[in-house]
């Protein structure tokens, strides 16, 4: 794990340097003596495997953050007494940030110190969310403005860890590392859910879960600024054009012309596009729907104000987390095995999994009248066969479906929670 050294040029006219003796120095010889280099950037293995721990540490509570206004939206909503419609718009605004904001720290990790930027981005989002957890219910709108500084601070940890963790590991190293990192996407995701509806009901305010989230991203501040190194670009590669900068630098409008060229990565983009619109609708109103769906079947006494149960968060967490793992190691054994005898391997296992995927969520929206087990049975196979694209699903795109999906859908949940059960508020 070591990168080509930085050889300074010859100094002096011509690879010549002046001595005491004249411009030939002292010895007449005119030839410099040979400077001593730095050696090689390099790190003990155990000092990478360190690093790594921490940024998946920090990726774990990047996702939870996504989620864990999810886990405990129907106590957010009769506090700030807002409708299903409106509620969707806290995660469109924290994702709508994320999505201006990513670019932004994409270009700033790539010519400034990415720790620094990765730190900044924790420092605010931590801010952000303990600040948040302080708002009164007459300043709603401050909530929503604070949901979406989080999703700013979020965006400089997604764009940039990967990039850090690629230059700290090589070849096979460095996959098996990339796919630990992200198996933690699932998993905080999962955990946000858990996090918000264990604290709730711990404490009996939604407030807490935000806290203690801010203590955790702390925690993982110190832990980023005290055993993560800041690695040179490509410190892994021994190629001198890469760890020498000899290449030159292309633009950002060269890089978009070349990736518009790549029609493999145009249609993944749409593709996951689509599977964005429809997961970022599930990920924030699963728990909200299966709670409508325990009070028509008269398992449970409608919510009309704070707290509310959050069991159903809990359980949907904990199918996440367990599906989600069992979904990326599923897809990445089953991707490994058949790509030995088929190239088109990953794709064709996404693909494959999604077709899978999408009647266990058209039977979970059509079974929850007539039986909420069979809502729960049908969601838990939706998380796994998805979760080997979940990281695709964070990439910075020019639309976010995910975000305007969960807008759309927050209007006829609305409706239907009104027509199903008029005791609903």
């Amino acid at each position: 794990m070591s990168a080509e050294r930085w050889e300074p040029g010859p100094e002096g006219p011509q690879g010549r340097c002046p001595g005491p003796g004249g411009p030939s120095g002292a010895s007449g010889s005119g030839q410099c003596p040979t400077p001593t280099a730095p050696g090689p950037w390099s790190l003990p293995r155990w000092r990478a495997y360190v690093a790594a721990a921490v940024l998946c540490y920090v990726n774990l509570l990047n996702y939870m953050n996504w989620f864990i206004i999810a886990g405990v939206l129907l106590d957010i909503q009769k506090f700030f007494q807002i409708s299903d419609s409106n509620a969707g718009l806290l995660q469109t605004v924290f994702v709508g940030c994320l999505l201006l904001s990513a670019p932004v720290f994409g270009y700033l990790g790539d010519r400034h110190s990415r720790k620094a930027t990765m730190s900044f981005g924790i420092l605010l989002r931590s801010g952000a969310g303990l600040s948040s957890s302080f708002i009164s219910s007459q300043y709603s709108w401050l909530f929503f403005l604070s949901r979406g500084v989080v999703g700013t601070g979020t965006a400089s940890y997604s764009t940039i860890a990967p990039t850090v963790l690629g230059d700290l590991f090589v070849r096979d190293q460095r996959t098996r590392v990339l796919a630990i990192f992200y198996i933690f996407i699932p998993v905080g995701s999962g955990l946000g859910y858990v996090l918000g509806s264990a604290v709730m009901a711990l404490t009996g305010n939604w407030h807490w879960a935000l806290r203690i989230m801010s203590c955790l991203e702390a925690v993982a501040l110190i832990l980023l600024i005290a055993l993560v190194p800041d690695p040179p670009r490509g410190a892994a590669e021994k190629h001198g054009d890469v760890a020498m900068g000899g290449p030159r630098r292309s633009s950002w409008c060269e890089d978009v012309r070349y990736l518009g060229k790549n029609w493999s990565f145009v249609w993944s983009t749409l593709g996951v596009t689509a599977m964005a619109f429809v997961t970022g609708a599930l990920g924030f109103w699963a728990p909200t729907f299966l709670f409508e769906a325990r009070v028509v079947h008269g398992l449970q006494l409608p919510c009309f104000r704070e707290p509310c149960n959050s069991q159903d968060s809990l359980i949907f967490g904990a199918l996440t987390v367990v599906t989600g793992v069992i979904g990326v190691i599923l897809g990445a054994e089953a991707s490994r095995r058949y790509k030995k005898v088929n190239p088109r391997a990953e794709p064709l296992i996404c693909a494959s999994s999604l077709l899978v995927a999408a009647p266990c969520l058209y039977l979970a929206l059509t079974l929850a009248p007539a039986s909420f087990l069979a809502s729960y049975v049908s969601e838990g196979p939706f998380g796994a066969p998805s979760a080997p694209l979940q990281p695709l699903l964070f990439q910075p795109f020019l639309l976010d479906p995910a975000a305007l999906s969960r807008t759309l859908w927050g209007s006829p949940l609305g409706a239907l929670k009104l027509a199903s059960s008029p005791r609903c508020v």
